[in-house]
């Protein structure tokens, strides 16, 4: 390993092209799903990035990495079965809210589907304030929910409404075509 005082980046590099393929394949193995191990990896290093330049020179930096990337997937997991929590108290609601005869039964089973299928391919944290603010939540509970300015919240409600109805009617076209 380079020595402190050398090039950063270069160290930086290095450390990376060492230790990536052991960090996705853990997180891997942790989350099962390689696409979102390679965005956690990526998350990982940064925060590697943004600790002190002497860690770059620790004899323990691959330990440091699988630690660090432990804790990285075990919050997406966490962070995944809270979201499935919610889609299904979403989804509760909406049996709840039932009536009507068989096809209309079936359009809101069809419907809640196409929902689901949205906001699961949403960002978590856009799906979290969309199914908050439907249950209710205030802008003061969904900035403390969401760690984010009172004041910031209705931009992020917008961006939110707009990317779930674009995702909505580009599955819903899709079913018409069949």
């Amino acid at each position: 390993m380079a020595q402190p005082g050398s090039d950063s980046s270069t160290e930086f590099e290095t450390v990376f092209l060492a230790h990536y393929a052991q960090v996705l394949g853990l997180l891997t193995r942790l989350v099962g799903n390689r696409g979102q191990a390679e965005e956690l990896a990526n998350e990982v290093f940064w925060r590697l990035s943004r600790e002190p330049h002497e860690l770059l020179f620790a004899d323990n930096v691959a330990g440091w990495l699988c630690r660090t990337a432990t804790h990285v997937g075990i919050d997406a997991i966490r962070k995944s079965s809270r979201r499935k929590h919610y889609e299904t108290a979403a989804a509760l609601e909406g049996e709840r809210d039932g009536g009507g005869g068989p096809l209309e039964d079936v359009l809101r089973r069809e419907n809640r589907g196409s929902v689901q299928a949205v906001l699961s391919s949403m960002k978590p944290a856009q799906a979290q304030l969309l199914l908050m603010r439907a249950g209710g939540a205030s802008y003061k509970e969904l900035s403390a929910a969401l760690g984010v300015a009172a004041g910031g919240v209705g931009t992020l409600l917008n961006r939110a409404e707009a990317e779930f109805r674009k995702r909505y009617l580009k599955i819903t076209r899709n079913k018409e075509k069949l």
